[in-house]
């Protein structure tokens, strides 16, 4: 018989001042928007998506007539879409409800009838899709493996096949190669490329770094003809770049000096890439010379790059934030001026607090963190709520969230931990959880722990430990672990039986654990034991509340299942709330619902423990 989980309180008021209550569900309201991406031969084609109806959707933008047009209208949103390099054909990703699985549709850019894009390729998790004037490249996921396919005179053929994770990337100018990414060595979170020729799929050049050295196919040169490749690399023991050059088997590290690490893509005539870099929470543009290797600043104000890229003409279009700003879409052309290129209908956001660095010693290093006060707040210990990242492998960055604003507003202090495994600080950084995922991280989160209630921040009888996707994996961990530290629990798509979940998560996610945890749920059962929140569910004190999505292929519902059978069965204090998507909701009304039952749910918790 299924178990009666209790409900989640979704209350009608978060708060009971009328001005607060409006300010934060304005935030989650306020149309926001991507940077826009074009049409490979026809640069007035543009997409972006945007929640200005209530849903992330696809949107079409012509810049010739200043013509805005919604592409997509599903219940639970779409997020992936590109054009055809002729700007003609707008394709989106279908699935169902969230799932991530589905297949690529297509339709006119100015509007008609949507077709399946390639009838012959099965549905699948997404792996890549490059499109070219005459050659489509497009990568599946299943169970089975990975299946690449290419598609060219009104005939589809498969060219790859893998039980290892595999995926399309990028398309050389003139359609002559392609680029893959491959785990055949093992493991996928150090993956390999290899560059084909798309006469018939042979391979011309591979590149594998080694054990634990992953490599990273970015683009190819935008020229014709040009068949340099743009690579992300590890060797120095941090993301950086190099260019590698098909033709004349060469490839050149491009050594630039700055701190932390880096990403990029190509200027129109490739003869210089736009850097993004990334150091401790924040990011900042560059422009490399290649002929020179002379690296200038974009000079961009002091926050985060939502995302960045070249126009033809040469400027930049980039999004922008900080913690304590809204983003905004702006465009810096060539002589330096920077002005916003497009405003979301409606209005813009509510401004909230800054975020401040805090360096903690740990005992795997130093351990950094974005720390936020409430505005106002006494300078005695407050109520702290530890917002936990997820990926594991992300970071938590000086951009402007709704969700940490409405715990500010709600009087809590915001720390957020860029633990061991979060990106940014070092290869060695990102690996240190590997065959200890889990308790690794949150012997991090304890120290900063530690120093929050030491310098009299936090109160230690107030704090609350909080995350989505790997963040609520933590959560669950940290409060079976950590018991007498935490308060309450609030965990969001969680793994909580790890063994269950990797029964039946997506199969590029058994891939990714495989290589995370050194093997297999029966080849290192300890590890998974251990690392498991199921396995200290009878320790948990802490009231906890965990959310869920019915068609999640990341964090499955069978598994949270288990782990909530087993408080039900001990009493413990908890609620669940479940709804039907995905990992996460695009919706925006659903995600104001759930951000209020959250923070509720720590209010009542931290009252009731008076």
């Amino acid at each position: 018989m299924t178990t009666q989980h209790p409900p989640a309180v979704i209350p009608e008021r978060l708060f009971a001042d009328a001005e607060a209550e409006a300010r934060w569900r304005a935030r989650f309201h306020a149309p926001r928007m991507s940077v826009p991406d074009w049409a490979l031969d026809a640069p007035a084609k543009n997409l972006y998506v945007s929640n200005a109806s209530g849903v992330w959707e696809v949107y079409a933008w012509d810049r010739e007539t200043d013509e805005h047009r919604r592409v997509t209208d599903r219940p639970n949103g779409t997020l992936h879409a590109t054009t055809s390099p002729d700007g003609a054909w707008i394709w989106w990703f279908n699935d169902t409800d969230g799932d991530e699985f589905g297949s690529w549709m297509r339709e006119p850019f100015t509007g008609g009838e949507k077709e399946t894009a390639v009838p012959d390729v099965h549905d699948g998790y997404p792996a890549g899709l490059e499109i070219g004037r005459r050659l489509v490249a497009v990568g599946v996921s299943t169970d089975d493996g990975s299946r690449l396919f290419a598609h060219a005179d009104g005939k589809t053929s498969e060219f790859y096949a893998s039980k290892d994770d595999a995926g399309v990337a990028s398309l050389s100018r003139d359609e002559s190669l392609l680029a893959i990414s491959h785990s055949e060595h093992g493991d996928s979170r150090h993956p390999a490329v290899r560059v084909l020729r798309t006469t018939d799929f042979s391979a011309v050049a591979e590149k594998w770094d080694g054990e634990g050295k992953g490599l990273d196919p970015l683009e190819f040169s935008p020229v014709a003809g040009d068949q340099r490749l743009l690579v992300l690399h590890e060797r120095r023991g941090r993301e950086e770049l190099l260019i590698w050059d098909i033709a004349e088997d060469t490839e050149t590290e491009l050594e630039l000096d700055l701190p932390g690490e880096v990403s990029a893509g190509w200027y129109p005539n490739a003869d210089a890439l736009l850097v993004v870099h990334f150091h401790e929470g924040r990011s900042s543009l560059y422009r490399y010379e290649l002929a020179t290797g002379q690296l200038s600043s974009l000079d961009t104000p002091k926050g985060r790059i939502g995302g960045a890229s070249v126009r033809p003409d040469g400027t930049v279009e980039y999004s922008w934030s900080s913690a304590a700003q809204p983003p905004v879409i702006r465009a810096r052309a060539a002589d330096g001026t920077d002005t916003v290129l497009l405003t979301p209908p409606g209005r813009p956001a509510p401004e909230s607090a800054p975020v401040v660095d805090a360096f903690v010693e740990g005992p795997g290093g130093r351990v950094h963190a974005l720390v936020a006060r409430p505005a106002g707040a006494p300078d005695g210990p407050l109520p702290t709520v530890f917002t936990l990242h997820g990926g594991p492998h992300a970071a938590d960055e000086d951009r402007f969230s709704a969700y940490r604003a409405v715990w500010l507003d709600a009087g809590f202090a915001v720390i957020e931990v860029n633990y061991r495994g979060s990106t940014g600080y070092g290869s060695a950084w990102r690996d240190a959880i590997e065959g200890r995922p889990g308790l690794t991280e949150l012997e991090d989160v304890a120290a900063v722990y530690d120093w929050a209630v030491e310098s009299g921040l936090a109160d230690p009888a107030k704090c609350v430990v909080s995350g989505a996707s790997w963040g609520g994996y933590l959560t669950l961990l940290a409060i079976g672990t950590q018991p007498k530290r935490w308060a309450a629990g609030v965990a969001s798509v969680p793994v909580a039986d790890y063994v269950a979940a990797y029964e039946d998560e997506m199969e590029q996610l058994r891939l990714f654990d495989k290589a995370l945890f050194g093997g297999t749920p029966e080849s290192v059962p300890a590890v998974y034991r251990e690392c498991s929140p199921i396995t200290y569910v009878d320790a948990v004190q802490a009231p906890v509340l965990v959310l869920a999505g019915d068609n999640d292929p990341r964090c499955p519902i069978r598994q949270i299942e288990n782990y909530l059978d087993r408080l039900a069965a001990r009493e413990a204090p908890y609620e669940f709330y479940r709804y039907d998507a995905g990992h996460g909701s695009l919706v925006i009304a659903e995600t104001i619902k759930q951000t209020a039952a959250e923070v509720h749910f720590a209010l009542r918790a931290l009252d009731a423990a008076k």
